[in-house]
């Protein structure tokens, strides 16, 4: 049995464009083309897909998903080998929600008491967050993945935590002013964009394009849409258009 190309389009979410080019870069040719010029899918290119998907979802590049996919040797083991990397994603995420809710839950009471957030244990603030998930966001962004890999490899460990707590200090600050109803080119939200420019200015100059592109890949990166997520639904979506504002008022 096999299935026409629209067909697989609707079953994986996937566009026809986007299968096309999976052909076209020999990442996912078809079973057959049909006299009609048509591509047929049988259930191993399904099964093939299901993986690129499931690789795309743990934030690997196409050009990586063909050498994973091309080394592989045994396919059930291969997708237990990816089965256990979304387990682990999973419990990261699920950590990384439950420090989230605690810290809301600690100052929406503090609120309410009319008194300062007393933090129990500072460090369950940074569960599930690590500094590799911040590189593994810029890896397409080479230029400045390099620099930040530079900046890295001369840190202390303390400093890589530090800076680690800092970025995730943001989203959450970033979490309260979406909370709060502030639009994004309001002059609170303006104001921590621009903290965070400033930031990544500091390792080397970014272009206007680049950084729009970095807020793009906030909601289009699987990885760091996932990770805004579990702070706050709808917060990738706020902090590309937050960084897009900013960029087009501030930067040109």
């Amino acid at each position: 049995m096999d299935w026409p190309i629209a067909e697989v389009a609707r079953m994986s979410g996937v566009t026809a464009r986007t299968l096309r080019h999976y052909d076209e870069i020999g990442l996912l040719p078809p079973a057959r083309i049909g006299t009609n010029g048509h591509r047929y899918y049988e259930e191993l290119q399904l099964l093939r897909l299901q993986q690129i998907l499931v690789l795309r979802a743990l934030g690997l590049g196409l050009p990586e998903i063909g050498r994973v996919l091309a080394e592989q040797v045994d396919q059930v083991e291969a997708l237990r080998g990816h089965h256990r990397r979304l387990l682990a994603e999973r419990d990261r995420l699920d950590a990384l929600a439950g420090a989230v809710s605690r810290t809301i839950a600690e100052l929406e009471q503090s609120r309410k008491d009319g008194r300062p957030m007393t933090i129990n244990r500072p460090e369950n603030l940074f569960e599930g967050v690590t500094p590799a998930q911040y590189q593994e966001t810029l890896r397409h962004f080479p230029e400045h993945a390099e620099a930040v890999a530079r900046r890295v490899a001369q840190m202390s460990p303390h400093d890589v935590e530090a800076g680690q707590r800092e970025r995730t200090a943001q989203m959450v600050r970033l979490a309260e002013l979406m909370a709060a109803g502030h639009d994004v080119d309001a002059e609170p939200v303006q104001s921590e964009i621009d903290a965070q420019y400033q930031t990544l200015t500091a390792l080397r100059t970014v272009t206007v394009d680049e950084y729009r592109a970095l807020g793009r890949s906030c909601v289009d990166n699987d990885a760091w849409r996932a990770a805004y997520e579990a702070i706050a639904p709808g917060l990738a979506a706020y902090q590309r258009d937050a960084i897009k504002a900013y960029a087009t008022t501030r930067l040109n």
